[in-house]
């Protein structure tokens, strides 16, 4: 048994799970904050109230430590491709190389290089200055999503191009980029960061609040992240929808495998939706199953005619499908029964801050509604890894869908090699992970400093004065 898990394409393909696994839990959370921070820093523009630039600043803080985990960790993941997936470098590089290039060169660069202004411009830089600053650094968080999505997405449904002689060979960059997944994947994963970092900065509100910490300037970002909920919730659980009908047109093996679905279901015959099962590899179907007749067919939006098969695992012989279905079909309902709880508790919170629940004075009353709140803040990250197991794994065997295998793509190294390269970004990781927590939890404690003052309005440095922002702060509650 062991043995099976010291090959060397086994131990590459754990080697980048771990690193991907692990880096995405810190850029999940800075693209969906960096605009959130744009939100708080242009209502402090438009308002002048002082409660909106101490969230700018405090909310600042958590977004730069996470910035800083996220470039230490996503470093490893770029030698990779030259150290354990030489001959899939060599096979794709133009296209894909270039791809990441734009992520690295076009987005992050401008990410990094207003990042600076952001968090250290506030006394140096007009308030007008600063604000673009962080829209560019918001801007330049989500324009990587948008480019490691695109480069992602062409391996779901390459297109573009033509393999001669094991080479994929460049014929349109466009088609390239814009492949049939990238739109959907990129929306479903923008929307996904920015829910996650919307139910971390509530969870760590309702943590304020039921502490009854700064009660008034906590129920404030609670209420500003409920509002920004009400569209983007039901939104991401309709992208959702659109991309699983995507997999259905494209991956026919990755949609059996999400569905645990092991005979074809034929043309005419609605399809039976599985709640729960249990998958078996090895005997080719499932040993228990829980499922609703017909509603499969449905969710695929395949009601009208219902004159097309959904092909299900025996279809393809076993090296042509994916071997991990339990994963994968668990992965995908955790996302799902993720996603439903988050669109559940954003309404069951607006109806209560309708019938007036939410004002500050009242906000601790609704301890089982703060502490679901607490409960609901990591629960984006898990969502997100699901997504992308679901995602990666349901795509194997290939790492080029229909046309480069993942076990030909591996570097040749001794097992050995990589075994000692993995223990050593666990370690790594692990000491990371400890970092991260202690600071984090050490700035959550520490609380905002509400006696921070405006900063004053820079003019031209030829007059040599700083003229103070007289505007009063603004009192009433959001």
């Amino acid at each position: 048994m062991l043995d099976a898990w010291l090959d060397t394409v086994t131990l590459s393909r754990l080697q980048f799970a771990l690193t991907a696994i692990f880096h995405m839990l810190w850029p999940v959370l800075t693209t969906g904050m960096g605009i959130y921070l744009v939100i708080v820093e242009a209502l402090w523009l438009k308002t002048r109230n002082i409660t909106y630039y101490h969230h700018a600043r405090f909310w600042t803080k958590l977004y730069l430590l996470n910035f800083g985990i996220g470039v230490a960790t996503g470093l490893p993941m770029a030698f990779q491709f030259g150290l354990n997936w030489a001959p899939f470098s060599e096979a794709v590089g133009d296209l894909f190389g270039t791809l990441l290039g734009f992520e690295g060169t076009m987005a992050f660069m401008l990410e990094a290089s207003f990042l600076g202004i952001m968090v250290f411009g506030w006394e140096r830089v007009p308030p007008l200055v600063h604000f673009v600053a962080t829209i560019c650094v918001a801007i330049g968080a989500n324009l990587s999503t948008f480019w490691i999505l695109s480069a992602n997405s062409w391996l779901q449904t390459p297109a573009g191009g033509m393999f001669t002689n094991g080479k994929f060979i460049v014929q349109d960059y466009f088609q390239a980029i814009g492949n049939p997944f990238t739109l959907n994947s990129f929306l479903h994963m923008f929307l996904a960061t920015l829910e996650t970092a919307l139910f971390v900065i509530g969870g760590i509100s309702a943590w304020y609040l039921l502490k009854k910490r700064d009660t008034e300037f906590f129920s404030r970002s609670f209420k500003l992240v409920l509002v920004a909920l009400i569209a983007v919730a039901p939104l991401q659980i309709f992208l959702g929808h659109l991309s699983a009908e995507q997999v259905y047109h494209y991956q026919p093996t990755k949609l059996a495998a999400m569905e645990a679905l092991w005979e074809t279901v034929p043309a005419h015959t609605p399809a039976d939706w599985s709640i729960l099962a249990l998958p078996s590899n090895k005997l080719e179907k499932n040993t228990w199953e829980l499922k609703v007749p017909g509603v499969l067919s449905y969710l695929l939006e395949l009601k009208s005619t219902l004159d097309a098969p959904i092909q299900g695992l025996k279809e393809w012989s076993p090296n042509d499908r994916p071997k991990m279905v339990g994963m994968v079909y668990y992965s995908f309902r955790i996302m799902i029964a993720i996603g439903t709880f988050f669109a559940a508790l954003m309404g069951l919170t607006v109806w209560r801050w309708w019938r007036g629940k939410l004002a500050p004075e009242l906000i601790n009353e609704n301890k089982w509604l703060l502490l679901s709140w607490l409960f609901a803040g990591p629960l984006g990250y898990i969502a997100v890894e699901c997504g992308w197991i679901v995602r990666c794994v349901g795509r194997q065997p290939w790492i080029v869908y229909g046309e480069l295998r993942t076990v030909e793509s591996a570097s040749d190294l001794p097992p050995g090699v990589i075994l000692f390269s993995l223990s050593g970004l666990m370690l790594m990781y692990a000491i990371f992970f400890v970092m991260t927590l202690y600071f984090g939890k050490k700035i959550i404690q520490k609380g905002p400093d509400l006696t921070l003052p405006v900063p004053r309005m820079v003019v031209p440095s030829d007059s040599a004065q700083h003229i103070p922002d007289q505007r009063p702060a603004e009192t009433g509650q959001f």
